[in-house]
């Protein structure tokens, strides 16, 4: 297994790992990981980290190389869902004070670095893994 793979691997292994630490302490009773965000969006990356997870085994790079951006994709766009929907949760309430309390004590958790680190790790690791193409120089008797 090349080294570019393992990155990979350990990454879409981190992946995997982080849709289960908790990604919002909600009023410090309850944490919540992204099943219980959106299980749909969850079961969506847990696929994509297998996917990886297979591919790097495989060592299919042009392969590993998309699933790894797609994870850095759906990732970012997690991290603006769920700014968007704690910024939005209680807009229903008329009062502005309470709206900010309330909204205040929806927290973000340690597992942000976790789901960030994982496709970073598997992006670092499917693009040093790209083949150095030789070029011959003039003096290469095989050139001519």
């Amino acid at each position: 297994m090349r080294r570019s793979s393992i990155l990979s691997f350990a990454g879409f292994a981190l992946l995997f790992v982080a849709t289960y630490c908790p990604l919002l302490r909600v009023f410090h009773v309850t944490s919540w990981n992204i099943y219980k965000l959106n299980q749909p969006y969850g079961l969506v990356l847990l696929l994509v980290a297998v996917v990886g997870i297979i591919v790097s085994f495989l060592n299919q790079a042009k392969i590993m190389s998309v699933t790894a951006w797609l994870s850095v994709a759906l990732v970012v766009l997690l991290l603006v869902a769920a700014i968007m929907k704690v910024n939005s949760a209680f807009s229903f309430i008329p009062f502005k004070g309470i709206n900010r309390f309330l909204t205040s004590q929806l927290k973000f958790q340690w597992g942000w670095y976790v789901m960030f680190a994982g496709p970073v790790l598997a992006l670092i690791g499917a693009l040093s893994g790209k083949p150095k193409t030789f070029m011959p120089t003039t003096a290469d008797p095989a050139a001519n």
